[in-house]
């Protein structure tokens, strides 16, 4: 007895007994209520299980139309061993795999978006000929004095970021990084740098007595590969740039510290499957006196060791007909739609860490549906949630409280509307019909104030999956569909009298693009002609009334996010004619170029 009169005690064995009984209960097929079919074997579970331990997963029997039922979930890409290492792992929280399932679970987990598979047990299979086998990386690194070398997860970063360097900037192959130990430097202000600066192969500049700078000499190349400078990284995305597909991998898969200053790590580098060694030493040439030191100066250019380019992090899931929108510097991705399922989850992209992290999710899966900030909070309203007709529900997000509730519904279901904040309101345009088959006039205008929404002046054409923005007080809607035909024609809604107006058409017809506003000027990217996704981009300029076609983006899409995040463009999303994708590019107005990459400082 304790003195608040609760009788209390601990059972140490009683999660452990019942993971086993839980775990017996799957092999027994009793109380299963899921069926898992990969590649022709039938595995059973338990759906409360599997949803605890895999997003995907939980996603998918979320959406069920019928949660009494036995789901069924098919895959014809995994190898039915390694899905079972991971049925095994999800009910007792051990991960065992022999050594030629590892890359196979890596996969699967990969699929199953289950994050916390990452170790491998790879001091138990370092040994084995398999292991063993595989491409190896091997690193030595020099520290300076009273510095270590940073945690897992930030060093091995620091590494991809070294290697993509090496291949992208320097023209290194990672065939010839792999031939022999490679030496590297991390410097007091923590960063990796190639160990040839320890060689005396830095070119000084200045002289003062506080701070020596200096940029990196390379060796005259002799493999054909073009030379990329500090002044050219801008350019790395242009055609003629030898870099490597945006496509190619690269992660991490597992990494363990073996000992104090010793990394081994299972990797994917460039697409390829690899280990990586590390070793971190004392340097003998680490004094302040004998090694240069790195720092940021406005008397010089950049250098690309203070800089990284690489391929801009990927969404958690591939979406076509999400939303999009800026709110806080940030870029909300919400929604929509893959090959299985309506999604209610909410990503949100930091530029500045080139980072993805969830928010909480929409109470209600959709996708074709648009979302808009107003008065710093996210609105969605309609959409489809993939099993029944058209939504009418919306709901409201509040960045305080990371939470969404809902707010009055439409008065009739609305699908493939357009969205957009204009005046303190909330405007939805067009759309499509209950069956799908036509647009419509429709205009309502929501006021969060009363929490009411009411009708104001109908389209000049009945329109659906179209773009929707505002700009210099006016609302547009651009392009979409009447039918199945798409359109050119764009018209711009004046608040103040009520009316909508048709203005110059867009070069292009097309349905499902995006749009954003940028300096004061709309650029629409992207949607379907009719045949096929485009990547093609124009852009509108109110002050003379004319579409002038711009800079193409890197890849078809359709149904995408665009928006617009501090003075940038982003593109998310969207399919491409063959898969839904999770990719994101950005827009440079400068250059007039679209491009995969992100640049950002390297801490």
């Amino acid at each position: 007895m304790i003195p608040n009169g609760y009788l209390m005690f601990e059972d140490e064995n009683f999660i452990e007994s019942s993971v086993a009984k839980l775990n017996a209960l799957r092999k027994s097929g009793q109380f299963c209520d899921v069926r898992l079919q990969v590649c022709g074997h039938e595995m059973l579970a338990h759906r409360a299980v599997l949803a605890c331990c895999s997003p995907y997963l939980f996603e998918i029997f979320n959406n069920d139309s019928d949660p009494h039922r036995i789901s069924h979930v098919k895959f014809d890409d995994l190898n039915p061993e390694a899905v079972e290492v991971l049925l095994n792992y999800a009910y007792t929280a051990q991960l065992k795999a022999d050594k030629e399932l590892v890359k196979d679970v890596y996969s699967a987990a990969k699929k199953l978006k289950m994050d916390r598979v990452k170790q491998e047990h790879l001091l138990q299979i370092s040994e084995e000929e398999e292991f063993l086998k595989l491409p190896r990386l091997k690193l030595e690194v020099m520290l300076e004095d009273n510095v270590c070398l940073p945690s897992n997860g930030k060093l091995y970063t620091k590494v991809i970021n070294w290697v993509q360097r090496s291949i992208w900037e320097n023209g290194d192959s990672l065939e010839e990084l792999m031939e022999e130990v490679q030496t590297l430097y991390y410097s007091a202000d923590h960063k990796l740098l190639d160990g040839n600066l320890l060689a005396g192969q830095a070119e000084v500049f200045g002289s003062d007595d506080d701070h020596i700078q200096f940029v990196q000499k390379k060796p005259p190349r002799e493999n054909g590969h073009k030379q990329i400078s500090s002044s050219s990284i801008g350019c790395l995305s242009s055609p003629n740039a030898t870099i490597q597909s945006p496509k190619h991998e690269w992660k991490i898969v597992a990494s363990e510290k073996t000992s104090n200053n010793t990394y081994l790590c299972l990797a994917v580098l460039d697409g390829i499957f690899c280990v990586i060694f590390l070793h971190g030493r004392n340097s003998p040439q680490s004094s302040p006196t004998s090694t240069p030191k790195l720092i940021k100066s406005l008397s010089f250019e950049m250098q690309p060791d203070e800089l990284i380019e690489k391929p801009m992090s990927p969404m958690q899931y591939a979406r076509s007909g999400l939303g999009t929108a800026e709110m806080n510097g940030k870029l909300i991705a919400a929604g929509g739609y893959n090959r299985e399922e309506c999604l209610r989850t909410v990503e949100c992209y930091d530029p500045h860490t080139d980072h993805w992290s969830f928010l909480a999710p929409m109470r209600t899966p959709r996708a074709r549906f648009q979302m808009a900030v107003l008065m710093g909070q996210l609105y969605v309203v309609g959409g489809s949630n993939g099993h029944s007709d058209d939504l009418r529900c919306g709901e409201m997000y509040d960045p305080n409280i990371d939470d969404w509730t809902p707010i009055p519904e439409l008065r009739t279901n609305r699908c493939n509307a357009g969205v957009c904040a204009l005046n303190g309101k909330l405007y939805i345009v067009g759309g499509s019909d209950p069956y799908g088959q036509k647009g419509l006039k429709n205009c309502d205008v929501f006021d969060p104030i009363t929490k009411s929404w009411t009708s104001c002046a109908p389209l000049n054409i009945r329109r659906h999956q179209s773009a929707v923005c505002e700009l210099g007080g006016y609302l547009y809607i651009i392009g979409g569909a009447e039918s199945w035909n798409c359109l050119n024609t764009v018209e711009r809604y004046n608040p103040e009298n009520n009316t909508w107006t048709l203005i110059a058409s867009m070069n292009v017809a097309r349905r499902g693009a995006g749009v954003a506003v940028l300096g004061g000027k709309l650029f629409v990217g992207g949607g379907f002609d009719g045949s096929h996704a485009i990547s093609c981009v124009e852009m509108y300029d109110p002050t003379r009334n004319e579409w002038k076609m711009m800079g193409n983006m890197t890849s078809p899409r359709s149904n995408a996010g665009i928006a617009t995040v501090g003075n940038t463009i982003y593109a998310v999303g969207g399919f491409d004619g063959n898969e839904f994708l999770n990719t994101v590019e950005v827009y440079n107005l400068e250059s007039n170029e679209w491009s995969p990459y992100t640049k950002i400082f390297q801490f």
